[in-house]
């Protein structure tokens, strides 16, 4: 395999899109060594094969506002891989949603759900439909709409979507009440339910907490850990209170969140009744975080700027890809952050992980740190399929687990000569193999 080859070739089929070919070149480079070794890979055509995805379906959700005007949005669903389990994977709904970015979240999902160790394949959707500052009539109306479309193309044993951004209680509660009138059954085909209709408990926290959980097994292949650090957290949506709430619970001080209008610098930590503010700041149906500052006097508000200029020994970026570059890494390296655990998708760019890396910060990529919410996920499919529900306790317990198990994973495969661990690597290629091998085992198909 030639990695700058195969890119070429990639470019020029789907030129523009940028966040899809920046994760692909990711993959590729890190399992380049390990693929050429195999060349029953390269015989059976594994990378072209699985670089592309299996199908997308394209279509229009038009639907009418309270003011009786009718709109019309764009709505994908990209199935990437079902090699070792159904396509899974979140739908997003956020007006910056492109084919492209779909596109790379589904690439990615195919090796994060591999880690998980569940039997789950990778896929992505969503529109460029923005919930802000609609009523939940015109969210129902939509949500209704777009259903009737991915309905067919979706059930617990072929596709099992979930939230994502701007997809949250309300919206999946929406697309399953059509998903069941349409199909006339009871299924567990969306993941994120509401705990009296088949969801799990800590599915909203869990990727938040998968996070903390998978840089707390990073910190202590350095004898270190959460108590007594104190954290930077972007976003203030499920995935940062999620880590706020279980980094605090460490014993770590969580000093900053942020949102597109700036970011919350709060020397007193963000605790307790902060933390459950957080929740209040989201239901509120908007996206700025300078409410804070109003509401606690502790909380500086930084306009227009991001947490990562702050001095703080871990950084949590949990807001949304390519938010954290070059210089905001430079600026952590300097003051001495010694960990960056990643809870959104791919929020560093290439530019700042190379900084990260270079200066040997434990580094935990988000198809490996962020996998708690899909490996929920999977625990709820799993609990619809025997028909129970288990306490707080045992999902938390599990998802531990895997979290343990992806980070016994990626020091397996991504172990230096030094002892140092490239998480990236070691991701990536324990992801990449159970895929490759799966598709081996199945024939060209």
């Amino acid at each position: 395999m030639n990695v700058d080859k195969l890119m070429l070739q990639l470019e020029q089929k789907h030129p523009g899109e940028v966040e899809y070919l920046q994760a692909v070149r990711e993959v590729l480079e890190s399992i380049e060594e390990i693929y050429n070794q195999n060349p029953q890979f390269e015989a059976a055509g594994i990378i072209e094969r699985i670089v592309e995805p299996d199908r997308i379906l394209t279509f229009k959700v038009p639907w009418v506002g309270d003011d009786g005007k009718v709109n019309v949005n764009l709505a994908y669903r990209v199935q990437f891989n079902n090699a070792i389990g159904p396509y899974k994977g979140g739908l997003r709904f956020h007006p910056s949603v492109n084919l492209s970015g779909l596109k790379f979240l589904g690439f990615e999902q195919i090796f994060k759900n591999s880690l998980t160790t569940l039997p789950m394949g990778g896929g992505k959707g969503g529109s460029d439909f923005d919930p802000k500052g609609k009523s939940d009539a015109e969210v129902m109306r939509f949500c209704q709409g777009f259903m009737m479309e991915l309905w067919k193309m979706i059930g617990p044993e072929t596709d099992i979507p979930a939230g994502d951004i701007g997809v949250g209680g309300r919206e999946i509660g929406f697309l399953y009440g059509m998903y069941r009138k349409l199909a006339k059954e009871n299924t567990g085909v969306l993941t994120g339910k509401g705990r009296n209709w088949g969801g799990s408990l800590i599915r909203p926290e869990a990727t938040g907490f998968g996070n903390v959980y998978f840089a707390k097994e990073m910190l202590a292949t350095k004898g270190e850990s959460f108590e007594g650090k104190t954290v930077a957290i972007s976003g203030f949506g499920n995935v940062s209170w999620g880590a706020a709430l279980k980094a605090t619970e460490l014993g770590a001080k969580v000093v900053t969140i942020s949102g597109p209008d700036g970011y919350i610098y709060d020397s007193e930590g963000i605790s307790g009744k902060k933390i459950e503010y957080m929740l209040e700041l989201r239901a509120s149906n908007n996206d700025i975080v300078k409410p804070y500052s109003y509401e606690f006097e502790s909380g500086q508000f930084h306009e227009g700027k991001r947490p990562w200029e702050q001095k703080v020994d871990i950084a949590l970026p949990c807001a949304i890809q390519n938010e954290l570059n070059k210089e905001d890494a430079e600026s952590l390296v300097k003051n001495g952050c010694i960990c960056v655990s990643e809870g959104a998708n791919m929020p560093c760019t290439p530019e700042a992980i190379e900084v990260i890396q270079k200066n040997k910060l434990l580094y935990g990529p988000g198809k490996a740190a962020n996998a708690g919410g899909v490996s929920t996920s999977g625990l709820e499919m799993s609990q619809n399929s025997m028909k129970l529900s288990w306490t707080r306790e045992e999902v938390d317990t599990k998802l531990h687990q895997i979290m343990r198990d992806i980070h016994e994973a990626c020091v397996k495969y991504g172990t230096e000569a030094d002892g140092h661990v490239d998480y990236v690597k070691g991701a990536n290629i324990a992801g990449f193999l159970k895929v490759a091998n799966a598709m081996l085992d199945q024939g060209v198909i």
